[in-house]
């Protein structure tokens, strides 16, 4: 459990800035160990434009209690060079994000160091939890970020990046490339452009100079 009230101001007095003018604390080996199995807090509301729905939080983002926080993730330089948002956040200001309609879960919630420690009914199980949850807030689109998590806890073994032809009631699926900075496959400009093609129908067919499909 986090100290009560701003959680990035105590986090920065325990464990000072990265770098002058980061406003990211970086925890030490001890500090992850200690998150492994944490949960961090949703950044969800009802009626969303969009929920995120990332695999499970990394021992940094369970460290520091904040969404893809670990340097080098490439999720909210997406977000931005997209469009979805007007401004460059970071994991310092997620909350900000309801304000534009958007909102952060997990599929599973225990952080790991690695999403492939992750058992397969344990995906099926977050799988499961998450529609519940997707029930309750009914946002317009549930946007899962990793493509072998969301066939494996949803039964999809065939489903590619982009829309899918399942719902969740009435929310549309989506899903976006994995933006940890592991993932070979995409640059951050070919990243920009899966969550670019996001934006597009989410806001009803608008377009903005980025390569959509």
């Amino acid at each position: 459990m986090f100290p009560a009230g701003p959680t990035s101001h105590w986090l920065a007095s325990h464990w000072g800035m990265a770098r002058a003018g980061d406003p990211r604390p970086r925890p030490n080996a001890a500090d992850l160990a200690a998150a492994r199995d944490r949960t961090i807090d949703d950044v969800i509301a009802p009626g969303l434009r969009v929920l995120f729905c990332g695999i499970n939080p990394s021992l940094w983002s369970a460290a520091v209690n904040r969404h893809f926080a670990r340097p080098g993730n490439r999720f909210w330089p997406a977000l931005h060079d997209s469009g979805l948002v007007p401004v460059r956040l970071g994991p310092d200001r997620q909350d900000e994000l309801l304000a534009y309609g958007l909102g952060i879960t997990n599929l599973v919630s225990r952080a790991t160091a690695r999403a492939a420690e992750l058992a397969p009914d344990e995906l099926r199980r977050g799988a499961a939890a998450l529609a519940e949850k997707v029930s309750r807030l009914r946002p317009a689109w549930l946007a899962v970020v990793g493509i072998t998590a969301y066939r494996a806890g949803f039964g999809r073994p065939a489903a590619v990046i982009g829309r899918q032809a399942d719902r969740l009631g009435p929310s549309g699926i989506w899903v976006l490339p994995n933006p940890s900075g592991l993932n070979a496959h995409y640059t951050a400009a070919s990243l920009a452009d899966e969550f670019a093609a996001l934006r597009v129908v989410v806001e009803g067919g608008r377009r903005r100079g980025l390569s959509t499909r």
